[in-house]
């Protein structure tokens, strides 16, 4: 039997709170604290942060509505409740983030390195989130870890898991018998902690600026072009879902910008 997931939501007074919200709120808080201990690790003003957190939390925001939209093909999914998808949120961010790194006469290289470390934080932070609400789960799975999800966005009934996702599961299953998945959020929160870890260790590099931005991009994409063969899809494009063709991409640049910025520029002697 698999195990079941229930959301995780409270009231206070009128207010309505779902794991999805506190999460988001406690991934940005803590990508913004580890990005400035990065930058004053690495002797620049960590408080550029407070104007590039906000650009970063503007642009995920419409980054991913509108991402989500292309993907759904209607302009009305913008104004729809769900849709927050990684990629475009990472997408709008950065460009968001860039635009206001430049009005401050700052260069982008040097603070993304120090936000790189923070968003891999963030991102383990922020998919516990997903876990909670029961969204972006994985494929129909029976092994001894999987979960199911009776009130998930969408619930993993047959039905859903049939028309939704092709699982082709068998007709002699009711379509509202609920079915187990992987747990694919879960993944990700390790696989998430994994890159904090790595990157934290690399923060102080010797290469020039950019390098350890590079560094995130080559492991995010990897990351998701992996976990994207465990997931429920039905964005496909061709034998790949979108978002695995935006991890190699992602990938592609990460490699480039390694590439690129391993010149070996000595880190300020402060940051030693």
């Amino acid at each position: 039997m698999p195990i079941v997931q229930h959301p995780f939501d409270f009231a206070i007074g009128p207010v309505n709170l779902t794991g999805f919200g506190l999460a988001m709120m406690a991934a940005f808080g803590m990508a913004h604290y580890v990005a400035q201990e990065v930058l004053a690790q690495r002797g620049d003003d960590p408080d550029v942060m407070n104007d590039v957190t906000f650009a970063a939390l503007v642009g995920t925001i419409i980054g991913a509505k509108v991402y989500y939209a292309v993907l759904q093909g209607s302009v009305s999914a913008l104004w729809s409740r769900g849709g927050f998808v990684f990629w475009g949120g990472f997408i709008g961010a950065v460009a968001l983030c860039a635009i206001v790194i430049r009005w401050k006469r700052m260069k982008f290289l040097r603070i993304a390195d120090g936000a790189a470390v923070g968003i891999a934080a963030g991102y383990a932070i922020g998919r516990t989130g997903c876990w909670a609400v029961g969204d972006d789960y994985g494929r129909v799975w029976d092994g001894w870890l999987a979960v199911s999800f009776p009130r998930g966005l969408p619930p993993t009934t047959v039905q859903v898991m049939n028309d939704l996702y092709g699982a082709n599961l068998p007709a002699t299953l009711a379509p509202t018998d609920i079915v187990g998945v992987y747990p694919t959020q879960l993944l990700e929160v390790l696989l998430g902690l994994a890159m904090f870890a790595a990157l934290w260790r690399l923060r102080r590099h010797a290469h020039a600026p950019g390098w350890l931005f590079g560094m995130y991009c080559l492991m995010a994409g990897v990351e998701r072009f992996i976990v994207e063969f465990f997931r429920a899809k039905s964005d496909m494009v061709g034998p790949l879902t979108s978002a695995q063709v935006v991890a190699l991409g992602v990938t592609l640049a990460g490699a480039l910008l390694v590439t690129w910025r391993n010149t070996g520029v000595p880190i300020p002697a402060r940051a030693r």
